[in-house]
């Protein structure tokens, strides 16, 4: 069983690696740091199955998680995220994902998902499925936050949080002036004016 880890962080790469080398002796683990290897390798080898971290430097989680889709659909992928549900999840569910894990989660959690997601499943937590129940009401118009792309939902998330755009450019790998402009139309879609407004929006809708 060939296993594809994709995180920036080593700790985080090295303790996964870890815990399904551990856990699934017959596991054959390997991992890239970044999105654009991880895009080569997906689409270039043989997965049974993909374990990405939906925040890296490049092209984000979900919009890798897309291309893939495209080009080899067969491929499960399980996100994993530092960030609750309520923020990425219904997001990353409908670009293809086949489950949907915080880091937080336990090992044997995450071992259960590798398992589930195996035998031809999705893995789909209580936690994640309330979220994916309330997505689905019906509403008569989308939140404001909800008409953001993944690349300016992932842009106004590290607005929110108090880094600058230089510092979005060098975590997303993109030069201050796209940065700004997708600044702009976060504040075009969402109809805000200031960096306070978008905090204060955050907070309200537990979006922090």
């Amino acid at each position: 069983m060939r296993i594809l880890i994709a995180d920036d962080h080593t700790l985080i790469r090295e303790g996964l690696r870890k815990i399904l080398e551990e856990s699934l002796s017959f596991a054959e683990v390997h991992d890239v740091a970044d999105s654009a290897d991880l895009f080569k390798k997906a689409v270039s080898e043989k997965w049974d199955i993909i374990i990405s971290d939906i925040s890296m430097p490049g092209y984000s989680g979900i919009e890798i998680l897309k291309q893939i889709k495209e080009h080899a659909p067969q491929t499960p992928v399980l996100m994993l995220s530092m960030h609750t549900p309520e923020q990425y999840a219904v997001r990353a569910i409908k670009a293809g994902a086949s489950g949907y894990l915080t880091k937080e989660s336990a090992p044997y959690e995450l071992v259960k998902a590798v398992q589930q997601i195996l035998g031809g499943r999705k893995y789909i937590t209580s936690e994640v499925a309330e979220v994916l129940a309330g997505s689905l009401e019906q509403k008569s118009e989308k939140a404001p936050h909800e008409h953001l792309s993944d690349r300016e939902f992932e842009v106004f998330k590290m607005i929110v949080m108090g880094k600058s755009i230089s510092e979005i450019g060098e975590i997303l790998s993109l030069n201050v002036n796209t940065i700004s402009t997708y600044r702009a139309r976060i504040m075009d879609k969402m109809r805000m004016q200031t960096n306070a407004d978008l905090v204060r929006y955050a907070i309200q809708n537990n979006i922090v």
